[in-house]
């Protein structure tokens, strides 16, 4: 016979003084995103000790859970490209590459992408984050920070189970916010008056792949019956792995604002556009999307809000030249990609043999010595940062990030011996290796 249920309880009551929660550290990263995971698991591999921290429930950040479904910025232009980034995408490809329909190519005309399946990313960075010994901390929001000169000494942080401090030497801001440099009353950058869209993503499952309209074809019906169905954007498209009967549809723009309130109400809008925006695809291309529905609709996606003040300040003309910075840490050449009017975005490519690239001077704050930024809050002017956002080069930055800490003399990362960073980083900056064999190469149809 089982033993009886436990039906004893105790009775508690919080205290009003009660004790910070706190937790010490070699490295503490803000946000759990492609570029904060990276700097996390790559300050692990050098044997430091990291807590990293997530204003979300769960880890992975947009790329988990906004549903982006597409690593851009990680191969150079043609139909088959170089790769740019290594290390940390090589693991999260091969682990894709693993697992059943979780990852597909889609090489050209112009971009290689990567689409991919966000569960199968998400187990990854959970699984990831278990082997490396990371802590992690989610579903935790900024209080105070605790200044001391040009130095942020610890953080303490409010979760739904109690307050937490985080002491630590060094600190990584991937908020995509800054809300790290933000919080602790340093400089930052914000649009003066342009707005940067973001998008809202919506998974569709049982789609008939074989139907599956092109991109200017939806682009062409949304600006004839946009106003029809009540849609902002007038340009979509979808990510598309054979087989799956599965879309993740990018066909919103929503406004992204710092403001709480705003922002809530912003998220319903989105939601609101999303779905009107599958109605036109189940009414327009019935073919394809009849007997689609919704599997599930992504965190609002943010592109650009605020950004550091950094010793160095990234411009598109740098982009365009492809200079070729002392302290380079990451690279890509992806196209700008400004979202900055509701209807549509700019998209300027390069040329097949360009490269630009991001020096260490755009992740170091000017006025704080112990901080490195990381994503796309690094300091670059709206049109550049349009462009190395992405997640191939936020990994290589999460990667330097992690290194430039380690290497800071004194622990100031204004005092970085760039020979050794320059040898740590070689692969993300020089090396050239194609995913793709000689015949494939030749005959871009058998890997597209």
């Amino acid at each position: 016979m089982s033993a009886a249920p436990s039906t004893e309880t105790r009775i508690v009551r919080k205290s009003d003084n009660a004790a910070f929660q706190t937790i010490k550290a070699d490295v503490c990263v803000v946000g759990a995103g492609i570029a904060g995971m990276s700097a996390a698991l790559e300050a692990a591999k050098l044997g430091k000790k990291v807590v990293m921290v997530d204003s979300q429930p769960a880890l992975g950040g947009q790329a988990v859970n906004s549903i982006i479904a597409t690593f851009c910025g990680l191969f150079s232009n043609g139909t088959h490209g170089y790769q740019f980034t290594y290390g940390i995408a090589d693991d999260i490809m091969n682990y894709l590459a693993e697992q059943e329909s979780a990852i597909h190519f889609r090489n050209g005309p112009r971009t290689t992408v990567v689409y991919y399946d966000e569960v199968a990313l998400g187990r990854w960075v959970e699984e990831s984050i278990l082997r490396s010994g990371v802590v992690p901390v989610m579903g935790a929001m900024i209080l105070q920070t605790q200044v001391e000169g040009t130095r942020i000494a610890s953080v303490d942080f409010m979760t739904r189970y109690g307050a937490i401090r985080v002491e630590a030497d060094g600190f990584v801001d991937a908020s995509g916010d800054a809300a790290l440099l933000w919080n602790a009353g340093f400089e930052c950058r914000e649009p003066e008056k342009q707005t940067v869209f973001g998008t809202q993503m919506v998974v569709l499952e049982n789609i008939n792949e074989e139907q599956q309209p092109t991109r200017d074809v939806i682009g062409q019906r949304m600006k004839e019956k946009g106003d029809q169905y009540g849609l902002l954007r007038r340009e979509g498209l979808g990510f598309t792995i054979p087989g799956r009967g599965i879309a993740a549809m990018n066909m919103t723009h929503i406004e992204t604002p710092l403001d709480p309130v705003a922002a809530s109400q912003k998220a319903l809008e989105g939601k609101d556009q999303a779905s009107r925006a599958v109605d036109f695809l189940k009414q327009e291309f019935p073919e394809c999307f009849g007997n689609a529905r919704i599997r599930s609709f992504g965190l609002p996606g943010i592109r650009q809000t605020r950004w550091i003040v950094g010793q160095h300040h990234l411009t598109v003309e740098e982009l365009k030249t492809g200079k070729k910075f002392d302290d380079a840490i990451a690279r890509t050449a992806w196209p700008i990609e400004l979202h900055d009017h509701g209807d549509g975005h700019h998209w300027i490519t390069f040329d097949e043999d360009h490269v630009h690239y991001v020096p260490l001077g755009s992740l170091v704050p000017k006025t704080c010595t112990n901080v490195v930024a990381a994503g796309r809050c690094i300091d670059a002017d709206s049109a550049a940062l349009s462009s190395v956002r992405v997640m191939g080069p936020c990994i290589a930055m999460g990667m330097a990030a992690a290194h430039a800490l380690d290497l800071a003399e004194d622990g100031n990362v204004h005092n970085v011996d760039l020979d050794a960073l320059r040898a740590r980083v070689h692969d993300n900056v020089e090396t050239q290796h194609y995913r793709w064999t000689e015949a494939e190469l030749a005959n871009p149809v058998l890997a597209s």
